[in-house]
């Protein structure tokens, strides 16, 4: 744990990393309101829920591949608090306005898609300011702490988001989630970037600079998929990334509706349940982060995945027989042991292959290979799940011999695709 005091004495990056413990914290009381408001008007129906959280997706494709270009042209830290406070101000308006005065679920559905529009400049901006924080040695260690504000906010927000929206309602969970984007703000606003780390990142990418002030939108797209394209890692990643995501669409709503209609709860068990995920998530990602230093970052993903894979299965599996709480819960904390190093090494290999002018573009593509994969899966497994012979709980095993067979797979062509020189170090061969 002192290598991540160390990072954290860096005051720049402990604002960012506390504004997202903070503003996810609330994301995922407002994801509980959603689902707690969604489950009272349509109850087991997987479907419905798919339908909203589609709009949350939605934005990726419609202004995610340009939300990276201006993320590279404007400054990151402005980008990221004036974001967090427009955020603030939408989900405000779905308690005072929206659920009391329509019936019709459609303002909510704009609204929502409004608020994740803004987020899509946000996510890219976040990812990308880190290297402008913090030296080249501490990138590890530093997106390992990122990764875990995400955890931490499952941990706490998800687990109080439960208790807040069976006591207050959904409206209680919204208002807080509001607050906690001003909050936020007001954190990432106080952010103050070092002339030295200003002019590193300019004489690396000074050129690039140069033809994104001069050319189109469109040109900088293109220029984006490009680069991504043009690397054989970096298509490496998009490939693993693309199947994760399919799996994690697939199970997202199914395994929500499993646990409302097998513990027989709308929020409080569930909210629960997302804690112990989120402490397995926590400590799957520190672990990570303070071992993982010199380990190959694409077996560590191939193994993460095979573990998870029997972790979900056997959750799905067990919890049909054993309905109860505490089974759900140890079970729950082995899944996220499994999945918490994953993104953690993703974003790291992203970080290695990738120059500091083109990060913004870099994430907001990735963002959209991994929102289209996790958007797609989402209905088919949503579909599939409502078919009598299939089933929740039969879907969620589907999904978890899945992730082992992709970890297996790829583990296998990690090991026996060694480098000229016999290092460890191996590079991925797709499938």
């Amino acid at each position: 744990m002192a290598r991540f005091r160390e990072v954290l004495k860096n005051k720049n990056f402990l604002l960012l990393w506390l504004s997202q413990i903070i503003s996810q914290f609330g994301d995922r009381l407002n994801q509980m309101a959603l689902i707690g408001f969604i489950a009272q008007r349509s109850p087991g129906k997987t479907l419905q829920l798919a339908s909203l959280l589609a709009f949350t997706i939605l934005p990726v494709f419609v202004v995610g591949p340009i939300a990276g270009v201006y993320v590279d042209r404007w400054d990151r830290r402005k980008t990221m608090y004036c974001c967090d406070f427009l955020r603030g101000l939408l989900v405000l308006l779905i308690p005072l306005y929206i659920i009391d005065s329509h019936k019709s679920i459609v303002p909510l559905y704009a609204v929502v898609f409004l608020l994740f529009c803004i987020g899509r400049f946000f996510v890219p901006a976040k990812l990308a300011i880190v290297p402008e924080l913090v030296p080249k040695e501490q990138m590890l260690m530093a997106n390992s702490l990122v990764n875990t504000t995400g955890m931490i906010a499952s941990t706490a927000g998800f687990a109080i988001g439960g208790i807040v929206v069976t006591v207050l309602g959904a409206k209680g969970g919204f208002y807080i989630d509001s607050a906690s984007f001003f909050v936020s703000s007001f954190l990432v606003f106080f952010i103050r970037l070092a002339g030295r780390q200003r002019v590193k990142i300019m004489e690396v990418g000074k050129e690039v600079l140069e033809a994104i002030r001069k050319s189109s939108v469109l040109v900088e797209v293109k220029e984006g998929i490009r680069y991504l394209l043009g690397q054989k890692q970096m298509r490496g990643v998009i490939a693993v990334l693309f199947l994760i995501w399919a799996a994690l669409g697939a199970m997202y709503v199914v395994v929500i509706v499993f646990v409302q209609q097998t513990l027989k709860s709308l929020t409080l068990d569930l909210g629960l349940l997302a804690m112990f995920l989120g402490m397995g998530l926590f400590l799957g990602s520190i672990i990570y982060g303070r071992f993982g230093k010199s380990a190959n970052c694409f077996k560590t993903i191939f193994s993460s995945l095979i573990s998870s894979g029997l972790a979900l299965a056997g959750f799905a599996f067990v919890l049909n027989r054993y309905p109860f709480f505490y089974t759900a819960a140890i079970l729950a904390v082995v899944f996220g042991l499994a999945v918490g190093p994953i993104m953690t090494a993703a974003n790291t290999l992203i970080h290695d292959v990738s120059s500091g002018a083109m990060l913004g573009k870099v994430f907001s593509s990735v963002e959209v290979v991994m929102h289209l994969a996790f958007l797609l899966f989402m209905f088919i497994g949503s579909a599939l799940a409502e078919i009598k012979s299939i089933g929740q709980g039969g879907l969620l095993i589907g999904v978890g011999v899945l992730f082992s067979l992709i970890g297996t797979t790829g583990y296998l062509r990690q090991r026996f695709s060694v480098n000229s020189k016999g290092s460890s170090k191996t590079e991925y061969v797709k499938t």
